[in-house]
This record gives C-alpha cells, sequence and structure tokens, in this order.
C-alpha cells in the first residue's frame, strides 16, 4: 500500500555540474508552473535503473521561482543506480516527478538556529538558510565534506552567511564538535541537519545529552551507504509461503512488492518508519541503514525498515498482513 501520488511530466532546461560528482538540475513541468516550495521540501523522481523504473527523493534547492524546480544529485558509483541513472539525463529530456513534498519543513520563530550539513545534505538547508536571512533570524550553519572540491554551492553560501558558515573538510583534518556546538545554542534554539547517517545519530545522541527538547532537533537523510557493500542476500517469509533473493541493485521494499507482500510506505528513506516490519531471524549480518529505530532497536536486530536497510546472508522476516483478516 503507498500514498497516492500524482505525477507531472518536466523537462530537463539546465544542466550544470556544480562539483566533480554533484550536477545540478533545472526541471520545468509540462503546464509552465512549478507551485511554491519552503525550505526541507523535495521532489519524487522517477528513473530507469537496469531496465526498470524506481523512483528516488531530491531535495529543491534555493529559492522558487515559480515555473522551474531546482535539484541536485550527486553521483554515487557505488550506489543501486538511481544517481548514476540520473547523471545519463541530458537537456530537453523528459522525466516524471511527484511533489513538492515536505518530511521537513522549517519551523519560523525560535530565538536562534544551527544549520548542519553533511556532503549533498546541503541541498534542502540552501532555503532553508536563504529564508531566515530573508526573515533576519539569528542564524549559523556548519557544512561538512570529504573534501574542498566536494563543498557544493559554497560561493553563494558564503556571500549570503559570511562567518556565519564554518566549513569543515575531512581530508583536511577537520571536525565538527556537536556537543560544543549545541552547547553554545540558546534555549529554544533549533537545529535542522541533513547528511549521512553517522552523523545525523551523532547529533542525536549530542543533542539527546544535552536535555534539550527533541522536537527542536529537525533532521532529513539522503540515505546511508551503509555498513559494507550493497550486496544480493536471501529473504525468506514462512508466512507467506515465499523464498526469494533480493539482488544488490533493489531495495527490500521492492522486492516485496515484486513478491505481492502488501507494505505500507512513505518517505523511502529509512525516517518516518512505517514500512517498519519483524525480523525473526538473521543468518548472516543486518545492514541498518534507517535514523527512525533506536540504538537499542538496531542492537536486537527484530525490526527493520525495509525501505533502505539490507543485509548478507539470509533473513527471515514477518509482515502484517493477516490471512484471516479480511481486505
Amino acid at each position: 500500500m503507498k500514498l497516492v501520488q500524482t505525477w507531472q511530466s518536466t523537462t530537463i532546461t539546465t544542466l550544470t555540474d556544480i562539483t566533480p560528482t554533484v550536477r545540478e538540475l533545472l526541471l520545468r513541468p509540462s503546464d509552465g508552473h512549478a507551485p511554491r516550495w519552503d525550505g526541507g521540501a523535495h521532489l519524487q523522481v522517477h528513473v530507469m535503473v537496469n531496465g526498470a523504473e524506481q523512483t528516488r527523493h531530491y531535495s529543491l534547492v534555493g529559492q522558487p521561482d515559480g515555473e522551474h524546480y531546482r535539484i541536485a544529485v550527486k553521483r554515487m558509483d557505488g550506489g543501486r543506480g538511481g544517481s548514476k541513472a540520473m547523471w545519463t539525463l541530458a537537456l530537453n529530456d523528459a522525466i516524471n516527478i511527484s511533489g513538492p513534498h515536505n518530511h521537513f519543513a522549517l519551523e519560523l520563530g525560535a530565538p536562534s538556529y544551527l544549520l548542519v550539513a553533511g556532503g549533498i545534505g546541503i541541498t534542502p538547508l540552501v532555503t532553508m538558510a536563504q529564508t531566515l536571512i530573508a526573515k533576519k533570524a539569528d542564524v549559523r550553519m556548519l557544512y561538512g565534506a570529504r573534501t574542498r572540491a566536494e563543498l557544493a554551492f559554497l560561493a553563494p553560501l558564503q556571500g549570503l552567511l559570511g562567518d556565519r558558515l564554518q566549513t569543515f573538510v575531512a581530508e583536511e583534518n577537520q571536525h565538527m564538535d556537536f556537543a560544543a556546538e549545541i552547547a553554545a545554542l540558546p534555549a529554544k534554539a533549533q537545529l535542522y541537519t541533513c547528511g549521512p547517517v553517522p552523523m545525523l545519530e551523532a547529533i542525536r545522541a549530542a543533542w539527546k545529552a544535552s536535555g534539550r527538547r527533541l522536537a527542536h532537533l529537525r533532521f532529513e537523510t539522503f540515505g546511508s551507504s551503509g555498513s559494507f557493500p550493497a550486496v544480493a542476500f536471501r529473504v525468506v517469509m514462512p508466512r507467506h509461503g515465499l523464498d526469494f533473493m533480493v539482488p544488490a541493485q533493489q531495495t527490500l521494499l521492492e522486492a516485496l512488492s515484486d513478491k505481492g507482500v502488501q507494505t505500507i510506505s512513505d518517505c523511502k528513506r529509512g525516517e518516518c518508519g512505517l514500512c517498519a516490519m519483524d525480523v525473526l531471524s538473521v543468518d548472516g549480518k543486518l545492514d541498518h541503514r534507517d535514523v527512525f529505530l533506536s540504538p537499542h532497536e538496531k542492537a536486537a536486530c527484530n525490526r527493520l525498515c525495509p525501505c533502505v536497510s539490507r543485509a548478507e546472508g539470509t533473513l527471515t522476516l514477518d509482515s502484517a498482513w493477516r490471512s484471516d483478516i479480511p481486505n
């Protein structure tokens, strides 16, 4: 089961490489009208991966102009193929999108804001920074990347934020001190962050340790590359009478859908937990790639989010489906 979506055709009008691995796409809807969006909004994009149509999520970047959508795609050579497929698109190609959707909305009115970005996680925070500066809010941004060349949108952000922007480059041995940054925030400040799952988990731990309200911490992930590379793994579902392989290029959620297993899903990024299901046993290793389950739940290995999480070896799973409950 999926939430009802409306899809529309858009045309690629501009392609710009803004770092060696980040490409910006300007999309024009077929009707010439792009509804306004707020910071944190994203599009769902249909993309062909290995001959099969799949859905990917991309944050909208910058202020809307009413006629175009702007997204940025990081090429992930070790990923499932979606980003590489997006990089094969050319000017005037048509792609179908759904949205804008927003599960990461900016709440105005806080006394202070800290924006923390890791890598391509900068994309939703660009619009937030622009909005907060326009509102004359007290805002700072911390922005980290592996190399200086991968700091996308750096020049416009420097022009916008000045000394309120601080960058961190891993290969130059520069790292964020989340505990210190959070301790320096005034009461009721809000922190918005997007980036790799390990970074988000470190921020969540520091925020919890500080005793601040969890409602004042907002985050979004663009997915996790996991603890080990994606490989094919086996899934057994006794009550369904199923025994099948999940290819390295396919998510478990997609494989379940192909096998006719009814699931409920929404974000497909391991954030909302709507698709979480029971793990009966693991013969091998479970690779949690979500930010929904707690560290305790992940350590227990009795639940997983099939939209992002994977395994090595064999997983025995159960779903919410029951044969004795009428549809």
